[in-house]
């Protein structure tokens, strides 16, 4: 099934899909497949999650929409939750992870203006993913996606990944940097992760220099790391400013911008606005989600779950001279080839498991985190196996 009336800009989709329930989709054929990437870190909790799908319903019969004209009960409390589980002063709910990163970038510029710098700068990385609008996608270390929408904004210092001394050099060459905009692990630049030093000295870097450390969680937060958010796992490691999105909604649409400290009285009445975020219905799934993660011990079970996959996969894949390297953090598990690799989607699809290959040669999953024990030995099995076939016809 496709349809000229959208536009292609997904290219040509080859598989439809019509029905979700727990860790498994459906397509048009009635066949089933094991879902190893969750809508890309987006349904943490599987598909048609009974709690989120009774809120949705109760939710959808109550209030859907007035505006931020006026207080909203669920988004009052979605804010207050999530403020006392991050350790944040307050938050500005959007639409999606790009929106919530362009806040960021917003709060950014506000702090700059005010000490009367007249372009002020952001530091960003190699390889990292914001999102799409102009914004976040000049902040993308991706030329690929870059391409056709110049001019780009101006106001980005691009440094490598993982570099914290290429930030203090930065440091001593420019007077006019206000952030450093950086994902805790990189999820479409491959799933790399850091060294254990990286986020505490960019900590202190932003410390020194009065600048705010902003984190983009938005692949990394909702517990898919092993901590409802990434930066969790560093002792008394607090960013000034952390985006999230993708699982706080399990499939409805939301972001949230969450600031502290000086971070957190920028916005002023007026300054920012959505009409759509911080909806009653978006909120009511959040809290949910939040509620779930804790009731059902999913964000500990995400570290368990990662560890026995990751430790799985290395020992399948351990002689196949093709994989450089298995990395993961919680559910988020990444499997680097020497060479390109995209074909392994299609590989996988014949063996009914969803995943994808992201920066051309690593392959991706982002399995939801209800997954059974023998789900994810299933994934892990899989995976290799496909490896491994895929090295034998390279060789």
């Amino acid at each position: 099934m496709a349809t000229p009336a959208l536009m292609q800009n997904y290219g040509n989709r080859t598989l439809t899909l019509v029905r979700g329930e727990g860790n498994y989709v459906w397509d048009d054929a009635g066949r089933r497949y094991l879902d190893a990437l969750s809508g890309i870190a987006v349904c943490g909790l599987g598909h048609c999650h009974p709690a989120v799908t009774e809120a949705i319903q109760d939710q959808a019969a109550t209030l859907l929409h007035a505006s931020n004209l006026y207080n909203l009960p669920p988004q009052e409390k979605l804010a207050d939750k999530l403020v006392t589980l991050s350790g944040m002063d307050n938050v500005f709910f959007s639409n999606s992870g790009a929106e919530a990163n362009e806040a960021a970038i917003k709060l950014a510029r506000k702090l700059g203006n005010e000490r009367g710098l007249a372009i002020p700068k952001i530091v960003v990385t190699e390889g990292a993913f914001h999102g799409r609008t102009l914004a976040t996608l000049t902040a993308t270390g991706n030329p690929k996606v870059q391409q056709g929408f110049a001019p780009l904004p101006e106001g980005f210092l691009r440094v490598p990944y993982n570099d914290a001394a290429a930030i203090e050099k930065l440091a001593a060459e420019h007077s006019d940097i206000v952030a450093i905009l950086v994902e805790p692990v990189q999820g479409e630049g491959g799933i790399r992760i850091p060294d254990a030093d990286y986020l505490p000295r960019l900590r202190a870097l932003c410390d020194q220099h009065d600048w705010l450390l902003m984190l983009d969680e938005i692949q990394t937060a909702n517990g898919r790391s092993g901590k409802l958010f990434a930066y969790q796992h560093y002792a008394d490691l607090l960013p000034d400013v952390v985006t999230t999105a993708k699982g706080l909604g399990n499939g409805v649409p939301i972001g949230a911008c969450l600031a502290r400290g000086k971070a957190a009285e920028l916005f002023t009445a007026g300054s920012h606005g959505s009409t759509f975020g911080g909806n009653p219905l978006a909120c009511r799934a959040g809290i949910a989600v939040l509620e779930t993660l804790e009731s059902e011990w999913l964000i500990e079970r995400a570290a368990k779950l990662g560890r026995d996959l990751v430790e799985q996969l290395k020992s399948e894949l351990a002689d196949c001279a093709l994989v450089k390297e298995v990395r993961g953090l919680g559910l988020l598990v990444g499997i680097e080839l020497d060479r390109p690799c995209a074909e392994l989607v299609d590989m996988a699809r014949a063996k009914d498991l969803l995943i994808n290959v992201t920066s051309g040669n690593v392959v991706r999953l982002l399995p939801p985190l209800t997954l059974s024990d023998a789900e994810c030995s299933q994934i892990a099995t899989t995976v290799a196996a496909l490896v491994r076939d895929f090295a034998e016809k390279a060789d």
